[in-house]
């Protein structure tokens, strides 16, 4: 959504890079790219003119003229504002103290509300609340239906005593009262013990009073204690106009933000919360019914400026990864057992149900300039891979090294593949099975080119190396003859600094313990040099 914003402002902050101070010229001409960046993204104007004025004063001021990096500082700023008009801290809905919680849907046809009730019923169902769906959209053709359908799949009942319009072109159904309707199916929850109540009201294709009384009438009978504008992030510079005409016909307490998977400039995103002064509370950034995450803005800043959303990912790791199972293989590959096929096969799995990889790898930290690669990457890669290894016999998972000519072919045609595929596989796998080793062993993550980093593996943690011991008197005569004198100088009062100056010394000035002589050489240091080289 954000892709061709956040490679302008990308590209804008390089420049300012290899300047070690910033002068108002550079300031300036960071700003105006900045406005030309937002501008092309359909930001709304108004919020355009607040979001780059505040950047400008504050970049022209000590903050940033005092910085080390200047330039860093920048960046900053520019990340602290596109938090504020995103709408600050993350705010979770208000729920009812007394249940049921009642949440009322709103917006044009087409935003996606339908969908998105069904998306926000199986979130709230995930943190143990017992939501059930109101079907009030009695206008649009098959919309009931649309709704039983999206319940059925997110487990979730709904409540639709009417068929709604069945394809009729006439927008009146004939014995049809939504008002009549939201009412009913409060009553039912209450009645049933549900805790969180989804109103899907219906939508026109413009704003129009009789769509706006409609959803006010439904605002009277259920008294919500939410109401969510749905909108939609492709829409352009009209979400602004939108967004105003639904505050002042019907009033709304947050915004929720659906097709954010689009490829459009996503100006709407950063103009709706700076304009209404209401929150955005969730995100639609695709199809299935999971595609759907809480609306953090400081992540979505970072996201907007490529420094990657990690927090997100976490916390879909922790949604899709086993603790259970991630628990046992760490003790596995702690006992020794080794990393084989079958623990491979199941990372794969628990990898597939954290959702598009794509989209993972979009939320690492410089991810946009990889972009082009990340697009063409297949996400069908996977499947391959998980065919291969199913195509394995046990044997041939717990020891690849059985795996011959005749068993690769077997499974190559087993999984549909190819021999070279299969040999890919194999080696990536040996590959990744000297790391857990390593890993287990305590050595660390090894890095190409860089051996292991410290303090990575089991014994680097939390654990400080212990201080060599101090060797005894050493076997050159020469080493031996000056430390000895340096003892008799420190038993005679005598401190490194104030020992005479040795000769030969620049300025005349010791630079603290004696200097050793050339034909002082000590051939143990070689031998330690050799020792840390590995040699």
């Amino acid at each position: 959504m954000f892709a061709t914003l956040s490679d302008r402002l990308t590209s804008t902050f390089k420049n300012l890079r290899s300047k070690g101070r910033l002068s108002e010229a550079d300031i300036d001409a960071t700003v105006r790219e900045i406005r030309r960046a937002l501008l092309d993204a359909d930001v709304a104007v108004p919020v355009v003119r607040q979001f780059t004025g505040a950047v400008r004063e504050r970049a022209l001021s000590v903050e940033v003229s005092g910085a080390l990096n200047p330039a860093q500082q920048v960046v900053k700023i520019v990340n602290d504002e596109l938090v504020a008009i995103l709408g600050g801290d993350n705010r979770p809905l208000h729920l009812a103290k007394n249940p049921p919680t009642v949440i009322l849907l709103a917006g044009l046809q087409g935003a996606g509300k339908t969908t998105l009730a069904g998306k926000l019923a199986l979130h709230l169902k995930g943190q143990g609340h017992t939501p059930m769906l109101v079907a009030a959209d009695l206008q649009r053709p098959n919309a009931v239906t649309q709704l039983q359908v999206v319940g059925e799949r997110a487990g979730v009942p709904v409540f639709a005593p009417h068929p709604g319009n069945q394809g009729s072109e006439a927008d009146v159904v004939v014995g049809a009262d939504p008002v009549a309707v939201a009412r009913e199916g409060l009553a039912t929850a209450t009645s049933r013990q549900h805790d969180v109540v989804i109103v899907d009201t219906a939508g026109r294709l413009g704003v129009d009073a009789e769509l706006m009384r409609q959803a006010a009438d439904i605002r009277d009978a259920v008294d919500p204690d939410e109401i969510l504008f749905v909108i939609d992030a492709m829409i352009g510079q009209d979400a602004v106009a939108t967004a105003t005409a639904f505050q002042e016909g019907v009033g709304f307490t947050g915004v929720v933000l659906s097709k954010l998977d689009g490829d459009a400039r996503g100006g709407a995103a950063l103009s709706v919360a700076s304009v209404t002064g209401r929150p955005i509370l969730f995100a639609s950034t695709g199809e299935k019914l999971t595609d759907f995450e809480v609306f953090h803005p400081d992540r979505m800043a970072s996201r907007i400026l490529d420094m990657g959303d990690v927090l997100t990912l976490i916390e879909q790791a922790e949604k899709a990864f086993d603790a259970d199972e991630a628990e046992a293989m760490a003790g596995k590959l702690a006992s020794g057992q080794g990393f084989t096929l079958a623990d491979f096969l199941q990372q794969m799995q628990q990898l597939k149900n954290m959702g598009s990889m794509k989209k993972m790898l979009g939320m690492l930290p410089g991810m946009g300039q990889m972009r082009e690669a990340i697009e063409n990457f297949d996400e069908r890669e996977v499947d391959r891979v998980e065919a291969m290894i199913r195509s394995m016999t046990p044997g041939e998972r717990d020891n690849p090294k059985i795996i011959n000519g005749s068993r690769r072919a077997r499974i190559a045609a087993g999984s549909g593949m190819q021999v070279s595929d299969v040999n890919g596989l194999l080696e990536r796998f040996a590959a990744a099975q000297k790391m857990m080793q390593q890993m287990a062993k305590g050595g660390g993550m090894p890095i190409p080119g860089m051996g292991n980093l410290p303090g990575t593996g089991k014994k680097g943690r939390g654990r400080v190396a212990p201080a060599k011991k101090s060797k005894g008197k050493s076997g050159n005569p020469a080493k031996r003859a000056l430390e000895e004198k340096a003892a008799a100088d420190r038993a005679a009062g005598l401190t490194p600094a104030a020992a005479p100056a040795p000769k030969g010394s620049a300025f005349g000035v010791g630079g603290g313990a004696p200097q050793q002589q050339p034909d002082a050489f000590d051939p143990s240091s070689l031998e330690d040099l050799q020792k840390f080289l590995g040699r």
